[in-house]
């Protein structure tokens, strides 16, 4: 029995797809099959029923999950406490970022810096909804992630606050509201829309105020990437929900109509846990990720693609 199978055994568990377990494991699918069959095999019992269209634990699973993680728990303890003595920092650390066509500018210097300090520690990097983004957190699936910030935070997560932006009504110019400065929220309550999907901060934001005012907006096609967002409302596809910000890299071909009082924010933070365990490797990355973005300082930058 080798750890890697326990280890592939629990992603898939826990992840109930072969395809999530590989690439959280950062492997081939075929590889993470192997090696579950090879442990399967070993104990003479099937772990995992795979008929449906997500993989579930059978009840010999089921019982063998515990240690199974518990074994993962021990050798990971013990790699701790022989780091303790060298003062060597090893791990790996799994950040998340939202999914919506945008960079945190620095992001890769910092990534880069942070593996010439801490060469002994291993980064994933993902992207996901900002409503994923926080579960992954919570859960301990993620370290830190930077997301979309809406309503209260979560019970054990703590926030570094990046930007705070205005939320505005993207126009081409030919469009009826192109020479108004304001709108109402009422005023978008039969007006078709483009937007981010559902489980993103302005996704949020657009419904959280859309429904203190009596409805649901219409939002007609949904786009996880804001550049394509600007390129559609541009085109005179519909109006797009964005931030001020990429109003500037469309000078030509976009409008701002900005919300009436008190308006629409969208803001962007770094997130992690504040509570339960966390590895000496996450705990060095986020400080490290806190002092190279300063709160309320760094800028998240539209990406062409």
């Amino acid at each position: 029995m080798e750890l890697r199978q326990l280890e592939y055994f629990v992603a898939v568990a826990e992840e109930a797809s072969f395809t999530k377990a590989a690439a959280r494991c950062f492997v081939a699918q075929p590889g993470v099959s192997a090696q579950v069959r090879r442990l399967e095999r070993e104990l003479g019992l099937d772990l995992l029923d795979r008929r449906g269209r997500t993989v579930r634990l059978t009840s010999a699973g089921e019982a063998v999950l515990p240690y199974a993680r518990q074994a993962l728990d021990g050798v990971a303890k013990l790699r701790h406490t022989v780091d303790e003595f060298t003062g060597v920092v090893r791990g790996r650390v799994a950040m998340g970022m939202v999914r919506a066509g945008l960079t945190l500018e620095g992001l890769p210097s910092m990534l880069a810096d942070f593996h010439k300090s801490y060469p002994g520690v291993e980064i994933s990097l993902s992207e996901d909804n900002t409503e994923n983004l926080v579960d992954s957190v919570a859960d301990g699936r993620l370290d830190i992630a930077l997301a979309a910030l809406t309503g209260d935070t979560p019970e054990g997560i703590e926030v570094d606050v990046l930007f705070d932006e205005e939320i505005v009504l993207a126009v081409s110019p030919s469009d009826q509201l192109a020479d108004r400065r304001f709108i109402s929220i009422d005023e978008l309550r039969d007006r078709p829309l483009i937007c981010l999907p559902r489980g993103s901060g302005i996704r949020a934001c657009l419904e959280q105020e859309c429904e203190s005012a009596g409805f649901q907006p219409k939002v007609t096609i949904e786009v996880s990437n804001l550049p394509m967002l600007a390129d559609l409302a541009a085109r005179e596809f519909a109006p797009a929900i964005l931030p001020v910000s990429m109003i500037d890299e469309y000078p030509d071909t976009l409008r701002a109509v900005r919300f009436a009082d008190p308006g629409i924010r969208g803001r962007m933070g770094l997130i992690w846990r504040s509570v339960g365990p966390i590895s000496p490797a996450a705990r060095v990355f986020v400080r490290y990720a806190r002092q190279a973005f300063p709160a309320g300082e760094s800028l998240a930058e539209p990406t062409n693609g």
